[in-house]
Formats: C-alpha cells, structure tokens, sequence
C-alpha cells in the first residue's frame, strides 16, 4: 500500500510549532502538521464563569474556528450565518475537554484562560493540530501568569497532544492527511497525556467495521505517533 504522500505507516507529516507568532496574546503559536496549519493563542482574563465563582478554581475553554479560504473552496463565515455549525461547537468542545486535563485548576485561581484556534489552511487533522499547538500556548500562558506573581505554582500537569490515525486501504496508518481522510475505512482521534493515558479516542467506520485487531494497532501508531509530538512541544518551549 503506497500513501498519497509517500509517508511510511507510522510517520508523522512535518511538524513545526512557532511559539510568539502575535504580539498581544500571553500565549501563540502557529503550529504546521504538513499542510494544516492553525494559528492558536491563549488569552488570560481575570475571573471565571458564575458556576465556578467563589470557588479558587480556574477554567479553560476553547474556540474553533476555520477562515473561508483554508480549504479548496471558500466556506462563508459562521458569523454572517448567525450561528456556529455542529461541527465547530464539537471541536471546541473537544479542544477545551483536551487542555483542561493538562492544567490543576485549582492551582490556576479564579483565571480563565481561553484558546482560540484558527485554522489558516486545512489538509486534514485540523482538530488534533490545534490541541497540540495549543497546549503550548496554554504553557506560554501559565508562565506569563507565574512571571506577573498572578500565581504562585505551575498549574501544568502534564502536556497533552492529539494526532489522528486511520485505516487507509486496509493498512493502519498514522496522521491522515485530507487525500487520506476522505478516503479511510476508518477515522480516529486520540488525545494522549505524555504520561501515556489516554485522554479522550473518537473512532468512526466510515466504511467497513474495524477489527479488534486494527483498533490496537491504530492506538499504538497513535501513542507512537505524540511520543513525537511532545517531544516537538518541549523542543518548542526550550527555546525559551
């Protein structure tokens, strides 16, 4: 089985990660997985939603967000519709469920961070490339908030980053890419801690059923697959 790209089964596309890519925002990053590219910022606000008022912890939320040209034909914004679609509500979600079992909210005080992600240009992987540049941004952030004595601990536990893996052809594979994506028998994200556990899979047969077999396959590409990654995300926040 030959991959559109020439990828090997178990090989990442290039990934770059660009820490301080905007100037206003207390975390940024532009993160590349090939040719999807998301622009992630991480945002620190003083207070947190009225359910969490009075208690000393913080929250972290996210938003999604995709520009009209970033795929072959333009979308129209979600704006001028008046409403957000499933999707982007989904992956927002997602994103946010992702980064708040990277952070001790208890340790972050009543401050809430929030991340925006917008994708600039989509091939596939847009949801797993904005969790992993976003959480470091959100360590960017958790630094800013330590450096202005806003906070007296790290509230970071551990990174965490996401990487899809599919059935393509009958092969497992790692990190699809659009070609691969829209043409999978099956399609899986997974969000892993680096400590190894699994944080959230979302596994979908487009095609035929996967086998038992297949799923422990495509979970080792997958831990296989952010082992890399997060090297990539401390490589990026060690550069200082």
């Amino acid at each position: 089985m030959q991959r559109p790209s020439g990828r090997a089964p178990n090989q990442l596309r290039d990934i770059t990660i660009t820490r301080n890519f905007t100037c206003h925002a207390e975390g940024s990053v532009l993160v590349s997985f090939g040719n999807t590219r998301v622009i992630c910022t991480a945002s620190v606000e003083e207070g947190v939603p009225r359910f969490l008022r009075g208690s000393g912890s913080g929250w972290v939320t996210a938003e999604y967000g995709m520009l009209p040209r970033s795929t072959g034909t333009r979308m129209g914004r979600e704006a001028a519709r008046g409403k957000q679609g499933g999707r982007t509500v989904e992956i927002q979600r997602l994103i946010g469920r992702s980064l708040r079992a990277a952070v001790d909210l208890k340790k972050l005080g009543e401050h809430t961070i929030t991340i925006d992600c917008d994708v600039i240009q989509a091939d596939g992987g847009t949801r797993t490339a904005s969790i992993t540049g976003a959480c470091v941004a959100l360590v960017d952030a958790l630094n800013y908030l330590q450096r202005k004595k806003l906070i007296v601990t790290d509230p970071l536990k551990q990174m965490i980053a996401s990487v899809s893996v599919g059935v393509y052809k009958g092969v497992p594979v790692l990190d699809l890419d659009y070609p691969e994506d829209s043409a999978a028998d099956t399609d899986m994200n997974v969000i892993m801690g680096e400590d190894g556990g699994f944080i959230e899979v979302q596994g979908t047969a487009e095609g035929a059923p996967f086998a038992r077999d297949e799923l422990n396959a495509m979970l080792d590409l997958a831990a296989e697959g952010i082992s890399q990654l997060v090297a990539a995300q401390r490589a990026a926040l060690a550069q200082g």
